[in-house]
């Protein structure tokens, strides 16, 4: 039998103390407690759901397919039936072309956002098919049904349905497609209707829930016969589901009791409850695999919803902030960009005005050539070798300096309209967004919003809500989120999200937390929001994470900063460094990298 060496091509060690820089699948010998030792990453134990982006029309009991990031819904009612179809990109929906009937109770079948079925709907064995773009009518059920099962997950060319209603009356029947055409196959055991489907072939699917009234029953096919398996823990009809016949998902419904939140997650042998939905919702539509799927649409007992939520499945990275290099400068509220490996940070109180610039390696800060004008208060865009150092506080209490950063030297370009400071920016050094502020020497937040194209800076939209001490995130002029900050009173700290396309700003979910003189990292759809004040709460150390439509807590600092810390990287991947705390020694230098969490963990040689 081949050895630890022969394996990993390395000796076990033997250590007083956790070794530095573990290779993955390293077992060493901790002399100390005597013991075999290795590092483990850490992963969620638990699936859990977030906010996702509203669909544009709240409606209920209509149709959808697809995966995670590239979903489809088409169809429901809002108190009419509706042709309309959206599609989602992993952040938002967005209107696309409509079906070729408005209807309800039309069940979706599709392994993709891109191929799928719309079957049926009340007295109608209609189906249509989407290729991507716009829907075709195509064979038609051999007996028109609606509220039916589904093979979910198969794709566009060969599928199955199940169950359903036929002018209101709870049907077994069960029907395969091919592509062209549909074949009747072996009936359900247990007749209903508003019931559940997973899978992704036509000889390997699951039926579970339904009614009325509601029940437990779940059902597997085999390719030629259905076979009664462990119930559902919850009775219910009208739910989302998502996954294959070996492992599914079900999300939500109704039952006597009304709209449920309830979700369970199907092994292969048996159910088990999971965290719940954020949201009771019945009628709703779903897709997806049991590590990432969602559930939209949908009925929370009063009126038709537009909400989405989003599932991860357990096995999450979970993030955790540790100490890097520190920074040869103590400073607060500078200017930064680039990646965790590497960073550049620049200007910012010492608590004087300074204009250091460092850079980061990954583990060690180095100084550079220095920006050209002294300040506090900026904003940077960029890399470590193509940066932007934006307005800022100068002796002047604002300045409208720009300088642009090559990796070696700092040469001033295109001023900004206005002179402000303590505004959100981010971008890259050719295409950059600042929003927000302070002007001149006013105390007033302003809601000013400027671009840059490279070569100079325009005025564009305002934010919605004027704020100062807020923070940004993205990737060019034309893709942004902006956040938190403050109003008057200045204890007034916010939530408020804004989200830019490149012609306008719209409030989207509000941060977790209110906070200003904050720090941010990464894009318009995967950034992280960390540090600052909270008005009279004082600072915190709180960490968030966005996805494109939702804040969601996560590991927080190990520091509480009052003001600002600076940031650079991605919502995954982040670096945090200087800021400020308020006891002594006040200004800080330290750093802080963001990344998935690690264990070391004993060996069982039982």
């Amino acid at each position: 039998m081949a050895d630890y060496k022969t394996i990993h091509g390395i000796k076990v060690k033997s250590y007083t103390t956790d070794p530095d820089n573990i290779i993955e699948g390293q077992v060493w010998y901790d002399k100390t407690n005597k013991v075999l030792q290795f590092e483990t990453p850490n992963v969620t134990t638990a699936g859990s759901f977030r906010t996702g982006g509203n669909l544009n029309s709240a409606r209920q009991s209509g149709g959808g397919f697809g995966i995670y990031t590239a979903a489809l819904m088409f169809g429901g009612t809002d108190g009419s039936n509706r042709a309309y179809t959206e599609a989602y990109n992993g952040s938002s929906w967005t209107e696309v072309a409509d079906l070729n009937a408005a209807k309800q109770g039309n069940t979706g079948l599709g392994a993709t956002g891109t191929a799928g079925l719309s079957v049926a709907s009340p007295g109608s064995a209609n189906v249509e098919s989407w290729n991507g773009t716009s829907w075709t009518e195509v064979g038609d059920l051999n007996t028109a049904r609606d509220v039916m099962g589904s093979s979910q997950q198969s794709p566009s060319t060969s599928g199955l349905v199940f169950g359903g209603s036929i002018t209101g009356s709870n049907s077994a029947l069960h029907e395969s497609w091919n592509g062209s055409s549909w074949t009747e196959i072996a009936d359900i055991n247990t007749a209903r209707k508003s019931l559940s489907g997973s899978g992704d072939t036509t000889t390997a699917a699951l039926a579970f829930g339904g009614g009325p009234p509601s029940v437990a029953v779940a059902e597997l096919w085999n390719g030629s016969g259905w076979t009664e398996v462990g119930d559902i823990n919850t009775a219910r009809q009208q739910s989302a589901s998502a996954g294959t016949s070996t492992s599914a998902l079900l999300m939500g419904g109704e039952n006597s009791g009304g709209r449920v939140a309830v979700a369970e997650l199907w092994n292969g042998s048996s159910w088990a409850e999971q965290n719940d939905l954020n949201a009771n919702t019945g009628a709703n539509a779903g897709g997806g695999t049991t590590s990432n799927a969602l559930s939209y649409a949908g009925n929370n007992g009063t009126a038709s919803v537009a909400i989405t939520e989003e599932w991860q499945g357990a096995g999450a990275a979970v993030l955790a902030w540790s100490s890097g290099g520190t920074l040869n400068t103590a400073r607060n509220l500078s200017g930064s960009g680039g990646t965790q490996t590497a960073g550049i940070t620049f200007g910012g109180g010492t608590p004087s005005l300074t204009g250091d610039t460092e850079l980061y390696n990954g583990s060690s800060w180095t100084e550079t050539a220095n920006l050209n004008t002294s300040r506090t208060q900026l904003k940077g865009a960029g890399t470590q070798t193509a940066a932007l150092a934006i307005g800022g506080r100068t002796p002047p209490p604002s300045t409208d300096v720009v300088e642009s950063w090559n990796g070696s030297s700092w040469t001033e370009v295109g001023d900004l309209n206005a002179a402000k400071r303590q505004f959100a920016g981010s971008g890259v050094q050719s295409s950059a967004i600042v929003s927000g502020g302070r002007a001149g020497t006013s105390p007033t937040p302003i809601d000013d919003a400027e671009t840059w194209n490279g070569s100079s800076w325009t005025e564009v939209g305002d934010l919605n809500t004027a704020r100062a001490a807020l923070a940004g995130a993205g990737d060019s002029n034309t893709s942004a989120i902006a956040f938190g900050g403050y109003n008057l009173p200045a204890d007034d700290n916010e939530t408020k999200t804004e989200s830019w396309n490149g012609s306008a700003w719209t409030e989207v979910n509000d941060l977790n937390q209110k906070r200003e003189n904050h720090s941010s990292a990464g894009t318009a759809t995967g950034a992280l929001a960390f540090a600052g004040s909270r008005g009279p709460a004082g600072p915190t150390g709180f960490t968030e994470d966005w996805n494109g439509a939702s804040w969601s807590e996560i590991a927080d600092l190990s520091t509480a900063q009052s003001l600002s810390c600076q940031g650079s990287g991605t919502n995954s991947l982040g670096l945090a460094f200087g800021g400020a705390i308020p006891t002594s020694p006040g200004y800080i230098s330290t750093t802080e990298e963001l990344s998935q969490g690690k264990t070391v963990k004993t060996v069982d040689t039982d």
